[in-house]
């Protein structure tokens, strides 16, 4: 299995659809952990609205990805786009807890 990094850039309008959707978005997460192994907003600052978001996902490819952000509840691409990489962590001896 391979890790990725999903990388989500968000427009202004995007702050509608977390308000509306968030709970659904994080039941979203929880019922595929075995998958996207952490998730999280982005921000350019402490306490500025978010501009993105993150997940880290172990998956067998590109399009076994693509399924996970198009059955998100936030996957709106009118307000959101997504880029889609593969992750090495460049510790691979080390265990890591976030």
């Amino acid at each position: 299995m391979t890790r990725w990094v999903v990388i989500f850039d968000d427009n202004p309008e995007m702050l509608d659809v977390r308000r509306k959707s968030g709970a659904q978005h994080l039941d979203y997460l929880r019922a595929n952990s075995t998958k996207i192994l952490i998730g999280g907003g982005l921000r350019n600052a402490p306490g500025e609205p978010f501009v993105g978001g993150l997940w880290v996902v172990e998956a067998d490819g590109r399009d076994e990805i693509v399924k996970l952000v198009e059955n998100d509840p936030y996957y709106h691409p009118e307000f959101r786009s997504f880029k889609i990489l593969t992750w090495g962590k460049a510790l691979e001896d080390r265990t890591t807890t976030l």
